[in-house]
């Protein structure tokens, strides 16, 4: 590498590789949200395996991103915030990978309301994510950036009631508590996974108030 490439701004290798990380996110969201809602046991399985897949191009990206900070002495936004930002990228996609594969050996046949509607908010999370990160490239659009981090926290907070709901009725109806370990198991991935949105949107709010 010339020693002039070490300083040029690396705009053109970490832009593309975000955008890649939240694009994957978003992928990896919509088969979700399709593999709740099928009734199919074999499309479910095809489905939690190409969650599987979108798993590990997940984990390349980032990988990818970590070894450009390791060689880059210009980044775009500091090191940290990018560590930050790709870790709970990162973090989306395993607990959505979490619940996938829960549904598979827990052997979840039924699949209830309130697991679709989260994973349906999980979706609208990685949309508005996917979003945001886009707008980091030229940062012109700084309202839009900030009213999709303002959309995700609203997000999370409706997926905190779903959660909380589904779990006290499970407790009230349901009497097998295996029954009720798995599918709390499963609730509490797909929350945690709206979660780990919020965060991403944290740090994507602490990126513009330093650089914008």
């Amino acid at each position: 590498m010339a020693i002039i490439d070490f300083f040029l701004p690396q705009d053109k290798k970490f832009f593309p590789l975000f955008e890649k990380a939240s694009g994957n996110l978003h992928q990896i969201s919509l088969v979700l949200v399709e593999m709740v809602n099928t009734s199919s046991p074999e499309k479910r399985k095809e489905l939690i395996k190409e969650i599987e897949r979108l798993e590990h191009v997940g984990d390349s990206v980032s990988h990818e991103i970590f070894n450009e900070l390791s060689k880059n002495f210009i980044t775009p936004f500091d090191r940290e915030d990018i560590h930050e930002l790709v870790s709970s990228l990162d973090d989306i996609v395993d607990f959505i990978h979490g619940s996938a594969k829960r549904i598979d050996l827990y052997k979840i046949s039924e699949i209830t309301p309130p697991v679709i509607k989260l994973a349906e908010l999980v979706l609208k999370g990685a949309e508005e994510l996917h979003k945001a990160v886009t707008g980091l490239r030229q940062m012109k659009n700084i309202n839009q950036i900030k009213e999709a981090c303002v959309r995700i926290n609203s997000i999370e907070n409706h997926a905190d009631d779903i959660f909380d709901m589904a779990i006290a009725a499970l407790f009230e109806d349901e009497k097998d508590a295996i029954k009720i370990i798995k599918m709390k198991e499963i609730l509490s991935a797909l929350e945690t996974a709206t979660d780990k949105c919020e965060d991403a949107a944290n740090v994507i709010e602490s990126i513009i108030v330093k650089n914008a």
